[in-house]
């Protein structure tokens, strides 16, 4: 028999509505996100019987802050981008977890919502409203750079699955700003400075040029072929292009192990490999 699973539906407000210290979210465009105009479906999140919350039917997309105490600051800034397909967000071990266990080092995080492009009868479209949802998370946080505390040229991105997919496109498809734009946000710069991607799914779509971010890749033996195999040959492209690249492949874990604090296991323990890699490719500084 299946776990019960509970289902709220809401309203998309400023504040996360499952815990009372949850950060509260900021929307990406206050007045709208170009391309969702009309779209008034309510938001609907599923809490499984674990506690853990997947969201869906996202119209206005956003970012939850995780900023940590200013005593453990380093000034380094992460864009944390959960999986699902495009059909939901995991946004729990594949966003705030995640968040809160790198603002708890120091490192300032910010769990995205965007606009779902493979939900039922979505209009949205993974390279278009999708990937401008990263690139205006991008730049939001490098325009409130000097208010949290951050460096703007320490502004990385992790992305889980299909997350991960976005990562790689921003990556690819990144640009300077506008530096006229009216909207002040609009004129910062939305490449990452370094990027992580977590069993990333369509591998085969990593194609690194030379001038890419650094890269940490993770994912199990034991995940779907595209990703167990294809992430090691993506590995390869990365260092034929010159880009540093560091890759670690669990023998165990499957695809979505995201972090957990039950997993206990080695592959549970790739987040202290990340914290290792910004720390010696000088992305954190202590």
């Amino acid at each position: 028999m299946k776990p019960t699973t509970l289902l709220f539906v809401l309203w998309l407000l400023p504040a996360a509505p499952f815990a009372a210290e949850s950060p509260a979210e900021i929307p990406l465009w206050p007045n709208g996100a170009p391309g969702s105009e009309g779209k008034t479906a309510r938001e609907v999140v599923t809490k499984s019987a674990s506690g853990e919350i997947s969201v869906g039917s996202i119209h206005h997309p956003s970012l939850t802050p995780y900023l940590p105490a200013k005593e453990k600051a380093t000034g380094t800034a992460m864009l944390v981008i959960p999986g699902g397909g495009h059909r939901v967000l995991a946004i729990t071990h594949e966003g705030y977890n995640v968040a809160e266990w790198l603002s708890e080092r120091g490192i300032a995080a910010f769990v995205l919502k965007h606009r779902l492009a493979r939900e039922t009868n979505s209009t949205y479209h993974i390279e278009v409203e999708s990937l401008a949802d990263t690139k205006r998370a991008m730049r939001l946080i490098r325009s409130r750079a000097a208010e949290w505390g951050i460096d703007p040229a320490r502004v990385g991105a992790i992305g889980f699955s299909a997350g991960g997919e976005l990562v790689n496109l921003v990556c690819a498809r990144f640009d300077d700003g506008q530096d006229g734009a009216n909207d002040p946000i609009e004129r910062q710069p939305c490449r990452p400075d370094f990027q992580a991607l977590i069993y990333p799914g369509r591998s085969g779509d990593i194609q690194p040029t030379n001038g890419f971010p650094p890269v940490f890749l993770a994912c199990s033996y034991t995940d779907r072929q595209d990703i167990s195999e294809g992430l090691a040959e993506a590995y390869l492209r990365f260092k034929r292009a010159g880009v540093p690249a560091e890759l670690h492949i669990y023998s165990t874990g499957g695809h979505g192990f995201g972090l957990r604090a039950s997993n206990t296991k080695p592959v549970g323990a790739w987040v202290t490999r990340l914290e290792e890699w910004l720390t010696d490719s000088r992305f954190v500084k202590r």
